[in-house]
């Protein structure tokens, strides 16, 4: 797929953003010297931190004619933990492992349902730091509700933690949704430099030792985007339920690949399930797993008859 901006605007560009402000602004920038037509960049909102907004969002995408690319992005890496007075959740773990695992299985339910002539793209932001985390939580039970709990938190862990926790449900959901529907695959951006993720670390001790190793050895903003990108349009089914680094595949964290990965695995998952029981993620879920490219069937037998 060509990357010339020109093509950015030939269909349909959704920036999902917490402030509209700032969200209007990217897309101020994006904009320059372009000239989009009239409604191919909308600005829509999206907030993690609230489980209505997520279904807000992916209520809205079932105006959208068809959803070629998903890029799942968002990110926090607080430094102190934060108790979301909605949810009851470890922010952290909100932000990086719950509400993104919650919009991708709403969104892959309206992509079923959409016409489609290949797969649907679909691409979440993950990190070598998967395999760094401690994971003493791993015995509790059950196991998302502790990570709520101050026990040994701290800010680097629990980053990597939850990036642990969306490897374990990613690889599970590719075992279940065909990749003829849509191919599901983590990438990581790499460190980066000068993204504002690292904005509540830049005062502290571990922010000022870290950030003149990032500027020397991370990447910047657009390399890391260029990264993700390269995950979501040139790699196929191969990828699916897999991890990119440096646009090629790599191991996930060591863990998942035991026979302990493999029971946390599954408790992880029927966990998940559970905390979305509200919006029916496991009978979503059942549907996608009987859907197995019968969209791409139709959308193919439909342009054998044009």
């Amino acid at each position: 797929m060509p990357s010339t901006p020109e093509h950015v605007f030939q269909r349909k560009l959704i920036l999902a953003v917490r402030s509209q402000t700032r969200g209007q602004a990217a897309a101020a920038e994006l904009s320059k010297g372009r000239n989009p037509a009239e409604r191919s960049l909308e600005v829509w909102d999206l907030d993690h931190l609230s489980y209505d907004s997520v279904l807000s969002f992916a209520d809205r995408a079932k105006t959208l004619e068809r959803i070629d690319i998903v890029i799942l992005n968002a990110g926090s890496l607080p430094m102190k933990q934060t108790i979301n007075p909605h949810t009851g959740h470890d922010e952290c773990v909100q932000v990086n492992y719950l509400s993104p695992a919650l919009l991708l299985v709403m969104l892959l339910g309206v992509i079923k349902d959409k016409p489609k002539s290949q797969p649907a793209r679909i691409t979440i932001t993950s990190s070598d730091g998967a395999s760094w985390t401690r994971f003493s939580e791993r015995a509790n039970k059950p196991l998302l509700p502790s990570l709520d709990r101050p026990d040994n938190w701290s800010a680097a862990d629990r980053q990597f933690l939850s990036k642990l926790l969306g490897q374990f449900f990613v690889s599970k959901l590719a075992s279940i949704v065909p990749s003829s529907m849509a191919v599901v695959n983590m990438a990581t951006p790499g460190m980066v430099h000068d993204s504002n993720i690292s904005r509540e670390s830049r005062d502290s001790l571990m922010g000022k030792i870290a950030e003149p190793i990032r500027r020397r050895m991370g990447y910047t903003s657009a390399v890391a985007a260029r990264l993700i990108t390269d995950a979501a349009v040139n790699h196929g089914a191969e990828t699916h339920g897999q991890y990119l680094s440096e646009q090629r595949l790599k191991p996930m964290a060591p863990i998942i690949y035991t026979a302990e990965g493999e029971a946390l695995r599954e408790k992880i998952w029927e966990e998940t399930l559970a905390e979305f029981s509200f919006a029916d993620m496991g009978g979503i879920v059942r549907g996608l797993a009987h859907d197995t490219g019968a969209a791409v069937e139709r959308e193919r037998a439909n342009k054998s008859k044009e």
